[in-house]
């Protein structure tokens, strides 16, 4: 089974943002799901995003993983419901 994954890059050149803005238009609906390495502060970037995105962007929910430690990798079971759940996935790291 072939799917298609949409990756932005943070660290890319900025473009116009033409696709990035497609993207949020169509969220509509959406499940974004935030897998967080557990370094201080991420938690409150994620509900921030998360709270725009719905406000703004129409996403209907917003599923929230915290690992344990930014060196472990999440339980493959946090992978398996995410795929199944999430149309959108963001991993990040505070500080």
């Amino acid at each position: 089974m072939a799917e298609t994954v949409l990756l932005f890059d943070p660290t890319a050149p900025r473009g116009k943002g033409e696709l990035a803005q497609s993207v949020l238009s169509g969220m509509t609906g959406k499940v974004v799901g935030f897998i967080d390495n557990a370094k201080p502060n991420f938690n409150h970037l994620a509900d921030d995003i998360g709270e725009l995105l719905m406000a703004r962007y129409g996403v209907s929910r917003v599923l929230k993983h915290q690992k344990r430690s930014a060196s472990t990798p999440a339980a493959a079971e946090v992978y398996q419901q995410y795929a199944e759940e999430c149309d959108l996935v963001i991993t990040g790291s505070g500080d």
